[in-house]
């Protein structure tokens, strides 16, 4: 009894370790989920976000067209992109060149990747999914890849 209780203890310690390794190797910083509500307007109050740009929380009930913005997106609007499994990459920053190289990079995408400015954040480049963001100062093709891969595509309605 006591051997089979151990081999339990033992799979499940392992089980949750390797399950923390998965979640820590994951590109981005976890953000809290603040659920999916719809709220009416983006002028409908609400609670605040726990990021700018947001991961998660109330939201429009349509979404953005997926591709290239040349303005920025409500937040309440980029929410229900990121909750039908959206990643978006956003700029802060009177840069021609820059939004050049992630425009390259979001073009490879036909579906669920956004780029848009987005003047309110603190970073030059900000990539978001549900619960997830990642900030950044310079352009990195290879992290900004890897964090769409990780993300795009990954619904989030609640079933």
């Amino acid at each position: 009894m006591i051997t089979i209780a151990a081999v339990m203890l033992a799979a499940a310690i392992g089980a949750g370790y390797f399950a923390y390794r998965a979640q820590a190797d994951l590109p981005g910083v976890k953000m809290a989920d603040q659920g999916n509500r719809h709220i009416r307007t983006a002028a409908t109050p609400h609670e605040a976000y726990n990021s700018d740009p947001p991961t998660s929380g109330p939201h429009l009930p349509h979404i953005a067209p997926w591709g290239v913005h040349t303005r920025p997106i409500p937040p309440e609007l980029q929410v229900h992109n990121l909750e039908d499994g959206g990643v978006l990459v956003q700029y802060n920053c009177e840069c021609p060149e820059l939004v050049a190289q992630l425009r390259t990079t979001v073009d490879r995408y036909a579906k669920h990747v956004i780029l848009a400015p987005y003047p309110a954040m603190k970073s030059k480049i900000a990539l978001t999914a549900w619960t997830r963001i990642d900030t950044m100062e310079t352009f990195d093709e290879k992290r900004i890849v890897r964090f769409i891969e990780a993300y795009r595509g990954q619904d989030h309605h609640a079933r």
